[in-house]
């Protein structure tokens, strides 16, 4: 169970049998796959796709193949080369592109890729339109071009800085202001495009800046996902430089972390909470997150006199959600910040930027701010998927265990009780059960998510 296919794109492990892993075979399936279904969207002669990739061992073997089967097909590419997710989301549309591909397994370790797919808009497509493509791939009835009319590629590698530009000339980012607090900031770019991305954009701020692991060689220094058992070496380094606080991202730069001035973790849940506060502080509207988020964004929504709603899990989902709601911020609690402001996705320069407003204005320690907020602790556990498992009985048996307790299942179970809450679902980009829970203490939450795993495998007969 190494090649996943969902909405979140196609991703797999390099290496292996195609089919089981993510293949140079595989690559060029979906990759045709896309083109095929892109030529049919958008019923155009000519067509242009942006492609950009992050930093990992395998991106420039995945990009040469996805781009020359574009080129096969006789679609135009526009290659960045080495980017980040939201820096190709905002450069389709500036492109006047009918697509973009960005080529990463975001959060996941080095042996995994992918290929995640963009509409003309720069936001990812809906599960219709995914679906469409994998019975395209499943079929494989690709036409290639002609020798005539194969498609072009142009290189560009000038959309960092171009991204970097749209982010300072947002309306509720002032530079000077930034300026003028002198910050002085630690960031892990754990060796991937965020090390080139979040430098540049703190140096344009005036913040001085600590490089750690920002070399884009694509050898992980620790587990890429931004939790708090990966980043002892941040929290280290923030203390031994008397820092103002730590950025850590993911290998893609579409999740941010914040470390605080006393080591601590800010709290991943709190990012999104921090950047809708300084954004509610000026724009009134709602907000909205997926339902594996913390309640302390609904707090501070209603804080400011907005409405606070939950989407099912996938950022395409919670985009959805927002345009439906008239959101003025939204995102998800894993740390990834969506501005409608500069675009649909998710975009750790865009959440660095807001957080430094409110920061600077504000004043104090990024600890003290922490304490602002209302104290929520989250569980994060799962349970690994063997073959056999049916997830959906058992998602089913659990939320009939608890029918009379608050209950969700528009993705997955989740259970909310009177103090804390737990959601059940079947992750869309690893072969796991993902159990989060939340309550007022460390200790509950855990407790609470021991025991939901000991139902489960009770049921599953683990």
């Amino acid at each position: 169970m190494t090649l996943i296919k969902s909405i979140s794109g196609i991703r797999g492990t390099i290496g292996g049998k195609p089919g089981d892993n993510l293949t140079p075979i595989d690559a060029v399936k979906f990759a045709a796959a896309y083109g095929i279904w892109l030529k049919e969207y958008s019923k155009k002669d000519k067509l242009k796709v942006v492609i950009g990739r992050d930093a990992r061992i395998s991106g420039e073997m995945i990009q040469n193949i996805v781009v020359s089967t574009l080129i096969g097909l006789g679609i135009d590419v526009i290659d960045l080369d080495l980017s980040t997710t939201p820096t190709v989301e905002i450069a389709v549309p500036l492109e006047e592109a009918d697509g973009g591909i960005i080529l990463t397994a975001s959060h996941n370790p080095k042996q995994w890729n992918a290929l995640k797919l963009l509409n003309e808009k720069g936001e990812f497509l809906d599960a219709a339109q995914g679906a469409k493509i994998l019975t395209i791939a499943e079929k494989e009835d690709f036409n290639f071009s002609e020798v005539d009319d194969l498609g072009e590629i142009t290189r560009n590698d000038s959309y960092i800085d171009i991204h970097i530009d749209e982010v300072l000339e947002l309306d509720l980012i002032d530079a000077d202001t930034i300026r003028a607090a002198k910050f002085k900031v630690v960031v892990d770019g754990v060796n991937s495009t965020g090390g080139i991305a979040i430098p540049k954009l703190l140096k344009e701020l005036g913040v001085e800046v600590v490089e750690l692991y920002c070399d884009p060689t694509g050898h992980f220094p620790h587990n890429p996902e931004p939790l708090k058992e990966h980043l002892g070496d941040i929290c280290a380094l923030v203390l031994k430089e008397k820092a103002d606080f730590g950025i850590v991202v993911d290998p893609d730069v579409d999740r941010l972390a914040f470390i605080s001035n006393d080591g601590e973790m800010f709290g991943e849940e709190y990012t999104l909470v921090a950047c809708a506060d300084y954004v509610l502080g000026k724009t009134k509207g709602n907000t909205v997150s997926n339902l594996s988020s913390s309640r302390a964004l609904r707090d501070i929504t209603q804080k400011h006199g907005g409405t606070y709603e939950a989407a099912a899990v996938g950022e395409v989902n919670v985009v959805t959600k927002m345009k439906a709601n008239n959101a003025v911020i939204g995102g998800e609690g894993n740390g990834g910040i969506i501005y409608p402001e500069s675009h649909y996705g998710r975009d750790s320069l865009v959440g660095t930027a807001l957080f430094l407003m409110l920061m600077a204005e504000k004043g104090g320690t990024v600890a003290e701010l922490r304490a602002s907020y209302p104290s929520y602790y989250m569980s994060k556990k799962k349970i690994e998927l063997t073959p056999g498992l049916d997830v959906d009985a058992i998602l089913v048996a659990m939320a009939d265990t608890y029918k009379n307790e608050e209950i969700s299942t528009i993705d997955g179970v989740k259970i909310d009780f009177a103090e804390n809450w737990v959601h059940l679902r079947k992750s869309n980009t690893e072969p796991i059960i993902r159990i989060y829970t939340e309550a007022k203490s460390q200790s509950e939450a855990d407790a609470l998510a021991d025991k939901i795993i000991g139902e489960i495998k009770k049921i599953a007969g683990l």
